[in-house]
């Protein structure tokens, strides 16, 4: 349910970046509200209190964001409050975060390795992904050990597993069915 009301807010949001041309300015000010949310706890339960009126969440806004974010993200800020949405505004990021990409033909990915990739390595995946996909990838490289060699790769829903783990898995399946 709160994904669906994310993505409508984020759809909204992006529509108003678009006609003013600012989606990626408004992305990053959207992002920076959400992180500053995330550190300070007092904020964040401010903001999704309902013991905190509406019009004192507004003032807080105002306080704490005004001179940061543009007009249209302040909008969108008080409407979020109006509508008690705050607590959505995480999921409201990553839903405009998929839209922005789409708009710009990105994928976001995580490359999951034994040990940590070079950037120029990770340059070099990003370029072969980027022509199979006809996409422009980007990867995260994340170091999980379990995995023993090889590479995970995650695009979306899709998955690229070339991982020593699995192919040892793979192998103990074959060799099991071999013997019994």
């Amino acid at each position: 349910m709160i994904n669906v009301i994310a993505g409508r807010y984020a759809e909204a949001l992006f529509q108003v970046g678009e006609e003013s041309n600012s989606t990626t300015k408004l992305y990053e000010e959207l992002n920076a509200v959400v992180e500053a949310l995330q550190s300070s706890k007092e904020l964040d339960g401010a903001f999704k209190s309902p013991l905190v009126g509406k019009a004192e969440k507004k003032q807080i806004l105002e306080k704490v964001f005004g001179a940061h974010v543009s007009a249209n993200l302040n909008n969108f800020l008080k409407i979020m409050i109006d509508k008690d949405r705050m607590s959505a505004i995480n999921a409201v990021k990553k839903s405009y975060k998929e839209l922005l990409n789409e708009k710009n033909n990105v994928i976001e990915g995580i490359a999951i390795t034994a040990v940590a990739m070079s950037q120029d390595e990770l340059k070099k995946l990003e370029e072969k992904l980027s022509s199979k996909y006809n996409k422009n990838v980007t990867l995260q490289n994340k170091v999980d050990e379990s995995i023993l060699g090889g590479v995970l790769v995650r695009l979306g829903n899709e998955e690229i597993d070339g991982t020593v783990k699995t192919r040892l898995s793979n192998m103990k399946n074959q060799l099991s069915q071999v013997i019994s």
